[in-house]
């Protein structure tokens, strides 16, 4: 089944801890039994790979159900039901949510501005939290949806500058990426259309020293001309002939699956990267893109307060 959402794990918190203290990594194991997840569900990691989404997904809930002062905080990561979730489970509802969280004054106050100006949070969250996503979730979410459109806009400023200005972009991705020592002596090594280059539009030392080098190729073509298998190939032959051990095919468009297969299976190494992941290595190492805005999130530090 798909992992829960933390809504749905709200009535379940609840009652694990209807007997008495537990520790939220108790609760965490035994909801994972009661929900038949998988070993794959119970390690699925969040998109910041720091902690499971089900983990994640329990503690939110936990988290809710003291805002609206059902459980109570005892300890480090432990807490117990309060008075009023004894009541709540004496006549327990068929699911406990937001809606449900809400008849209570504590939760209702922490839901609306203070009187310090504290922010409400917005119909579009709310929203997305009756789908079942969490507030870490909904960031992501947020997140990932600026970076898909900061990548669409890389694509189509590089499609519509001189073709210039893409062998520029990828002397200064790779040299963001640790290749070629600097930018100057990258931009020396990496020349791209040379003619007469025998196939190969560019090398690019793998380390500071040149002990190794990578062999590149960089294709700037529309959306819709992918790379076919008979490209590799010929990149393949250039390779050859330049006694050559690694290659990168660097293209704005994309390649077709023939293409892909025919790169795994040849015997020398070539890396295939599309325009797409050509746009999130560079909003990866802040190559035409800067940062805009800092956003720090900050949890309760339980050391502080034991």
């Amino acid at each position: 089944m798909a992992i829960p959402d933390f809504q749905t794990l709200m009535l379940p918190v609840l009652k694990a801890s209807a007997n008495g203290e537990v520790h939220i990594s108790e609760v965490v194991n035994r909801l994972a039994i009661e929900f038949g997840l998988t070993d794959a569900e119970r390690v699925e990691l969040l998109p910041s790979r720091r902690q499971a989404t089900f983990d994640n997904r329990i503690h939110w809930a936990k988290s809710y159900l003291g805002k609206a002062g059902l459980v109570e905080m005892t300890g480090r990561g432990r807490f117990q039901i309060s008075e009023r979730g004894r009541k709540v489970l004496a006549r327990p509802p068929k699911i406990i949510n937001i809606k449900f969280l809400e008849q209570f004054p504590e939760f209702a106050l922490f839901r609306k501005p203070n009187e310090a100006g504290a922010p409400t949070p917005s119909a579009k969250v709310k929203a997305v939290e009756k789908t079942g996503s969490t507030p870490d979730e909904l960031i992501r979410e947020a997140h990932a949806g600026l970076e898909a459109e900061l990548s669409q806009e890389i694509l189509q400023r590089i499609q519509a500058a001189p073709p210039a200005f893409f062998e520029r972009i990828v002397v200064q991705l790779l040299v963001a990426m640790g290749y070629g020592g600097s930018t100057g002596q990258a931009g020396e090594a990496l020349v791209i259309g040379r003619s007469g280059d025998g196939g190969i539009d560019g090398v690019i030392d793998q380390d500071a020293l040149g002990l190794d080098r990578v062999y590149v190729q960089a294709k700037r073509y529309a959306d819709g001309n992918i790379v076919g298998a008979g490209a590799i190939r010929d990149f393949f032959g250039a390779l050859d002939g330049f006694k050559a051990a690694k290659g990168l095919f660097v293209t704005t468009s994309g390649f077709s699956a023939s293409a892909k297969q025919t790169a795994e299976s040849l015997s020398k190494r070539i890396v295939l990267i599309d325009g797409p992941q050509l746009a999130r290595l560079m909003i990866r190492y802040d190559v035409g893109c800067r940062i805009e805005e800092t956003l720090y999130i900050k949890k309760i530090d339980e050391d502080f307060f034991e």
